[in-house]
C-alpha cells in the first residue's frame, strides 16, 4: 500500500488578524503611493474649508468646498436660498482669506442638493425634582379635595413626586 501524496492544509504561524491594529486614514493614504498624491491636496482643502467656517460659521455648516484652481474658489450649497444669502457675504469671505494667506481672486457658487444627513435629536434633558419639592409636591397633594374633578390632577402630582424616587 502506498502512502497517500495528500497533505492537509495547515495554518501558518503568523499572528492572527484580531492582533494587528487598523491603519488611520492619513497612514492609508501615505503608504499607498496613488494616494500618497492626494494627501497635500487633502490637508490643502481641509485648512481652506476650516478657514471659510470661520468666516462665516452661522452660514458654511452646510456648505462645502467643491475645488480651488487658479484663484478660483468653488463652493457648494445645499439649496439657491442659502446661496443668495452666502453671496451677499462672499465679499467679506473673499477679504478674510485673502488676509489668512489665500489667494482667492473668485468665488463661485454651486447649488448641490444632496440627500440630507439626518442629525440625531438632541438628547432629552431629565429634570431632578430636589427633597423639597418632591415633599411639597406631596403636600399639595394630600391637601387637595377628594373629588373627581381632583382626581386626574392628584394622579398628575403624585406621579410626579413618585418619578425621581423610583
Amino acid at each position: 500500500m502506498r502512502s497517500p501524496s495528500y497533505t492537509p492544509y495547515q495554518r501558518s504561524a503568523r499572528p492572527s488578524q484580531a492582533a494587528r491594529t487598523p491603519l488611520e486614514a492619513k497612514d492609508f493614504l501615505r503608504v499607498h503611493d496613488k494616494m500618497a498624491a492626494l494627501m497635500p491636496t487633502i490637508t490643502r482643502m481641509a485648512a481652506l474649508q476650516t478657514d471659510c467656517a470661520a468666516a462665516l460659521p452661522a452660514m458654511f455648516e452646510a456648505c462645502a468646498i467643491v475645488q480651488f484652481e487658479s484663484g478660483q474658489l468653488v463652493l457648494s450649497t445645499p439649496n439657491a436660498a442659502l446661496a443668495a444669502k452666502l453671496k451677499q457675504q462672499l465679499p467679506k469671505l473673499q477679504d478674510v482669506l485673502l488676509q489668512r494667506g489665500w489667494q482667492v481672486n473668485a468665488i463661485r457658487l454651486k447649488v448641490q442638493v444632496a440627500p440630507s444627513l439626518q442629525k440625531p435629536p438632541p438628547p432629552s434633558k431629565q429634570l431632578v425634582l430636589p427633597q423639597q419639592a418632591r415633599s411639597a409636591l406631596a403636600v399639595l397633594a394630600d391637601t387637595l379635595e377628594d373629588s373627581p374633578r381632583n382626581a386626574a390632577l392628584k394622579a398628575a402630582i403624585a406621579a410626579m413626586a413618585r418619578r425621581d424616587r423610583d
